[in-house]
């Protein structure tokens, strides 16, 4: 089965990228502009930027020191997509390591003297990873060869050690390097690396024993802190280490730490991350929208942690967060002609960015950028679209769970469905019957869903939040129709969160919303709202939201503070919102999610 997950436990099992085919729609489209554009762009720029060529080793290195691992997350994507350019950029790579199996264009000469900041061990999880998708879609070559060779080094060299690397993510990949060989070190190497953590494993740095997570062990934390990241790969390898050896303990950990994250310390969009210093958690209820940092990778190890939660349990509240992270990060993160990506989501962007056409030497800003000095987010795009398919929908025994609705066909065990929707712009979701076979296939209600219903055999049923389940002896021709109520909504925050305290945001579906403005346009910081019914206005394919607002009148000389709380008087305008992950494509513009009310 080709995935990128494949526990040996829990309630559900993945389907793998031969199970799940998409066609043109909301995902169908990234993924396809991924295949054809994405992937060749970052080979592009890593050419450019000499980071490829560090391997070929004639001139000297360039790119920080974990640049190595952006060259491994293009050969996942290339591997889930059975990418052309996958063998000749494996041979480069296989070409510049050792005879002991360690690989490393920055730190060869002066192995392991930096266990902090040296991403040694990070740049072998990601070269795992690749060789992973490349041994369960295509089988054993160079590239896998190379990959196996630095596990065994990494096992040789760490096994009875007390050292571990201050970025997690080889972790999960040696245990899904187990999962595929069945070569038990792999996984006794994962257990030891988690189990080392916080103990501490790691020396001092400028922030906080916590940005490494380093502060407690994983089973004592009990939420999700420091470096967002990192925080997010290391419990993914947590998660992975407990279902494969039934550590019920370590995987209740991870679930509670899950919860109270999720509780506090997540933005609306589904972000993660409030601090730009150290790209890290902020404390419960610390969430600013404009300084914000909701990294993309931050985003799409949220989507990874969540499937595998979801494999483990069947929860579909892990398929909701998974949802929203994925319609609003990492849909938001590329541009819509793919050559393009942000690195931060912030909420609220408050004056235009200057256009970056080449390498953006930051991480902030409000316009995409082709390319950074730290570019691990557009390499992790490619790869997390590359196999995007295999997080859509799930086995239950021979029973068939669908998370995520776009159009396409998935098949399981005899059955197969061709699945019809307009989702996210529709809440519509039609399944047809193309094998049939008797069954139960269940479809994911999100939240936010009131009214749903769930029709098959000619009958309506309401649908609650969860999984609604339809059972028959089907046949080809019968159908399956889901009803979601998609509609514009008003969402307050919790008072507790001071930054946005007074202001409110509108979904519609999986879906939020913005509003930008450019400079010859009134600028959002006049702009209050009235939290009325939107007016949907349908654009270009999309759904655009016209509110009710009021627009100020500039104050320049006035005193911002008064002794009256209500705001001045302006003239009444509506205020066009668009789809958050849409922000950004027609230049420098302004934007806020949270619109400060009247």
């Amino acid at each position: 089965m080709v995935s990128p997950v494949m526990p040996s436990a829990g309630v559900l099992s993945p389907l793998g990228l031969e199970a799940v085919r998409l066609s043109p729609g909301f995902w169908g489209d990234r993924v396809a502009l991924n295949r054809e554009v994405i992937i060749t762009h970052c080979q592009e720029w890593m050419e450019r930027v000499g980071w490829i060529g560090n391997f070929r080793g004639v001139t000297p290195r360039r790119g920080r020191e974990f640049s190595d691992s952006e060259i491994y997350k293009l050969l996942e994507a290339m591997a889930w997509s059975d990418h052309p350019a996958l063998d000749e950029l494996a041979a480069t790579v296989a070409r510049a390591q050792e005879e002991d199996g360690y690989l490393n264009t920055r730190w060869s000469g002066r192995r392991y003297t930096d266990f902090e900041w040296g991403h040694e061990l990070y740049c072998y999880g990601h070269l795992i990873q690749a060789g992973v998708a490349r041994l369960r879609a295509h089988g054993e070559d160079t590239l896998t060869e190379v990959v196996r060779r630095a596990a065994d080094h990494v096992c040789a060299r760490f096994m009875d050690t007390e050292e571990t690397c201050g970025h997690p993510v080889v972790e999960a990949a040696l245990v899904e390097l187990y999962r595929v060989t069945g070569t038990e070190r792999y996984l006794e190497m994962a257990r030891r690396f988690v189990e080392r953590r916080g103990r501490p494993a790691l020396g001092e740095i400028q922030f906080h024993p916590a940005y490494f997570q380093d502060d407690l062990p994983v089973r004592r934390a009990r939420v999700f802190r420091g470096h967002a990241v990192r925080a997010l790969y290391l419990a993914c390898g947590a998660v992975d280490v407990a279902v494969e050896t039934g550590d019920t303990e370590l995987l209740q950990a991870v679930r509670a730490q899950w919860e109270r994250t999720v509780a506090r310390r997540v933005h609306l969009t589904g972000g993660m991350g409030s601090h730009h210093s150290d790209e890290a958690f902020g404390e419960d209820f610390e969430l600013p929208a404009d300084r914000a940092y909701s990294e993309t990778c931050a985003g799409i190890a949220s989507i990874m942690l969540s499937h595998r939660l979801l494999l483990a349990t069947g929860d579909a509240r892990y398929a909701d967060l998974a949802e929203r992270t994925m319609y609003n990060v990492l849909a938001t993160a590329v541009a819509l002609d793919g050559r393009s990506f942000f690195y931060a989501n912030p909420l609220q962007v408050r004056v235009p960015a200057e256009p970056c056409e080449g390498v953006n030497h930051g991480a902030e800003g409000g316009l995409r950028s082709p390319w950074f000095d730290v570019s691990c987010c557009p390499n992790n795009i490619a790869r997390t679209l590359a196999s995007l398919p295999a997080y859509l929908a799930a086995a239950d025994g021979d029973a068939l769970r669908i998370h995520h609705y776009t159009p396409g066909e998935i098949r399981h065990d005899g059955l197969a469905l061709r699945i019809e929707t307009d989702y996210p712009w529709s809440g519509t979701v039609t399944a047809h019957v193309v094998e049939g076979r008797a069954g139960r296939i269940s479809l994911r209600v999100p939240p936010w869903a009131e009214g749903a219903t769930l029709t098959y055999g000619g009958v309506a049923h309401p649908a609650e939040p969860g999984y609604a389940t339809a059972e028959a002896d089907w046949r080809p021709g019968d159908r399956i129709r889901l009803d979601l109520p998609v509609r514009p909504r008003w969402t307050f925050p919790d008072r507790r969160v001071d930054a946005v305290r007074g202001c409110a945001a509108v979904e519609r579906g999986p879906l939020v919303y913005c509003a930008e403005s450019a400079a010859d346009e009134p600028p959002l910081a006049r702009v209050t709202a009235e939290p009325l019914a939107p007016v949907e206005r349908h654009v270009d394919g999309a759904v655009e939201l016209d509110v009710p607002a009021a627009l100020t009148p500039p104050e320049d000389d006035a005193w911002p503070y008064r002794s009256d709380p209500r705001a001045t008087t302006g003239r009444e305008i509506p205020l066009r919102l668009i789809p958050y992950h849409r922000w950004g494509n027609r230049g420098p513009v302004s934007m806020r999610v949270w619109l400060p009310l009247a």
